[in-house]
Formats: C-alpha cells, sequence, structure tokens
C-alpha cells in the first residue's frame, strides 16, 4: 500500500480527502501545521505529498522548499485557493508536480493524485493523445500513419507529455519520472525537447506541438490545422 502524506488544516475536508484516498487503497497520514508535517516526513517513507499552502504556522512552500533543497524528489500536489495564483506558480518553480484549485471535487483529487503522484500503469499497451498512438511494449510511436524515430529518453519524454496530454508538466515532474539511473539533469531537459521537436519536424508531423511555459514546463497539444 502506498503511503501519501496529506498537510493540510480544515479538519472536515481534510477528514474528506482522507477517506477517499483510503477507499483507494491509499494509506494516509494527515498533519494540520508544519510542524507536525515535517515529523511525519522525518519517520515515514512517504509516496507522495497533498500539500495545502495556507497552514497555521507558515505557507507549505517552505516544506516544499525543505524537501527540494535537501534532494527530495518525492511528488507533491499543492492545493490552492482559486485566487493564489503567485503561489501555484512560485510553487511549480520550487518543484511542485501538480496543482489543484479550491473547490474541488474528489473525482479529480483522486485523478490529479493518479496523474500527479504515481507511475503510469504499465499494464496498459496503448497510449493516445489525439493522432498520437505509442505502444509501451515495442516502445514505438505514431502520429497518423507516420512512425517516430525515437531514441530511448525522446520516448520517454513523450510518454509522460501525452499522458498528461493538455496539462503542463513541470522539468521537476519529468525529473521525477525520467531520472532513474542519474542520467538527466534539469538543464537537459530542454536539451531533449528540442531534439523531439525536431524529430516532428523531420518526420513531418504538424498535427502536433509541444509548447513551452515559460519557467515552468511543457506541454503536449494538437495543432489544429
Amino acid at each position: 500500500m502506498r503511503t501519501l502524506l496529506l498537510v493540510e488544516d480544515d479538519p472536515v475536508l481534510s477528514k474528506s480527502v482522507a477517506l477517499n484516498l483510503e477507499l483507494e487503497k491509499w494509506h494516509t497520514l494527515h498533519a494540520s501545521s508544519l510542524e507536525l508535517a515535517f515529523a511525519l516526513e522525518a519517520n515515514h517513507k512517504l509516496d507522495g505529498v497533498i500539500l495545502d499552502l495556507g497552514l497555521p504556522d507558515g505557507s507549505g512552500l517552505s516544506f516544499l522548499k525543505a524537501l527540494r533543497e535537501r534532494g527530495s524528489r518525492i511528488p507533491v500536489l499543492i492545493l490552492t485557493a482559486q485566487t493564489d495564483e503567485d503561489s501555484v506558480v512560485k510553487g511549480l518553480e520550487l518543484g511542485a508536480t501538480d496543482y489543484i484549485k479550491k473547490p474541488f471535487s474528489m473525482r479529480e483529487l483522486i485523478a490529479r493524485v493518479r496523474n500527479s503522484l504515481y507511475e503510469p500503469n504499465q499494464s496498459e499497451d496503448k497510449l493516445r493523445f489525439g493522432p498520437l498512438l505509442i505502444l509501451r511494449a515495442s516502445r514505438t510511436a505514431h502520429v497518423g500513419d507516420i512512425p517516430l524515430d525515437l531514441n530511448r529518453r525522446e520516448l520517454d519524454i513523450l510518454i509522460h507529455l501525452a499522458e498528461r496530454g493538455g496539462q503542463v508538466v513541470t522539468r521537476e515532474n519529468l525529473l521525477l519520472r525520467l531520472d532513474s539511473d542519474g542520467e538527466i539533469f534539469d538543464r537537459t531537459i530542454d536539451s531533449h525537447v528540442s531534439h523531439l521537436r525536431a524529430r516532428f519536424k523531420k518526420a513531418g508531423v504538424t498535427s502536433l506541438m509541444i509548447t513551452s511555459v515559460y519557467g515552468i514546463g511543457y506541454r503536449l497539444e494538437e495543432r489544429h490545422i
């Protein structure tokens, strides 16, 4: 069973979120303050964090910053108020995996936890996004009837972008998912994406594009011509 740390000071919301996570077979630890969050994180092996930003003893961003400064790449999903856009951007810059705005539905939360905090289900052989088809087992990719000639890293990045198609994927998120053997650094992500775009151009692919979100990351989008 995976273990999540839920950092949220609203007792009603915390109870509801924890219950729904437990129903999905995710063991949930709860912290209502930064102090307790640091204590639980220090004493448990966590698979992910759901982090509220407005806490009684400080900002959740300080917890996220502390994690990243000591090299932790644990996935972190931010909970934020609708009007807190600056904090969302700051959180993504600090290495948050994703965010969800309050109020949210439990269905949306569960979906974002699945997408953001865990590896995709490898038993699913086919991955589709618009005209893109990726066969995981054979590690091949086609856009319509156009085959893409991709190296290992390029395909890994394309898979992750396609899984989150239409959503921004941060550089930190790409590192979390791809850097299993210490070969990728933040500064090389841009280079890999640039090469992937060049592969699209060389193959004559015009129905997909990878757009940059300045200071945050990338998004795979369909281009309607």
